[in-house]
C-alpha cells in the first residue's frame, strides 16, 4: 500500500488531515472531503502513543561519534528506549526529534540520557548533556 511504502508523505501544502483528541481544534481540515486518515500507534497493546519533542544540547567534547538515546521509565518499572541521533556528535549542535512515546507522560518517573560511544573514541568520558528538554501535549507542557 502507499502508506506502508511511505508514499503518503510529506503532507500536502495545506497540512495533514487531523484525527484524534485534538481534531476539533482544526475546523478547516474537517471540511475537506475524500481524505485518508492515518494514525501512528505503538507496536504493542494498548497501542497508544504520546507525541513528544526531545531537545538535547551536548557538552564536553567538540566532536565525537556515537548514538544518543533517551530511556523513559514509568512508575511501574517499565522502560522504553528511543534513539535521538546517531553518527557524528558535536556540542555545537542542538539535537531535536519528535518521538511517539508509548509511556503516558503522567506515568513517567524519569527520563535517562544515554550516550553509546563508538569504540576507540578518545575523550569519550567527558561527553554529557548540557540541556535535555522534553515537551508533550498541544500546549507544550514539560
Amino acid at each position: 500500500s502507499y502508506f506502508s511504502k511511505g508514499d503518503c508523505f510529506p503532507c500536502p501544502q495545506e497540512g495533514c488531515p487531523m484525527m484524534g483528541h485534538y481534531a476539533d481544534r482544526f475546523p478547516a481540515k474537517l471540511k475537506r472531503i475524500n481524505q485518508k486518515y492515518f494514525l501512528n500507534t505503538a507496536a504493542d497493546p494498548p497501542f497508544t502513543s504520546w507525541r513528544q519533542r526531545a531537545f538535547i544540547k551536548l557538552s564536553g567534547v567538540k566532536k565525537t561519534r556515537g548514538d544518543i538515546n533517551l530511556v523513559f521509565h514509568d512508575k511501574e518499572g517499565n522502560t522504553k528506549e528511543y534513539q535521538i541521533t546517531s553518527g557524528v556528535l558535536s556540542q555545537d549542535e542542538i539535537y531535536t526529534k519528535y518521538l511517539d512515546v508509548e509511556i503516558n507522560p503522567k506515568l513517567v518517573k524519569k527520563v535517562e540520557f544515554l550516550w553509546i560511544k563508538t569504540p576507540f573514541t578518545l575523550l569519550w568520558a567527558r561527553l554529557g548533556a548540557d540541556t535535555v528538554n522534553i515537551t508533550h501535549g498541544e500546549d507544550g507542557h514539560r
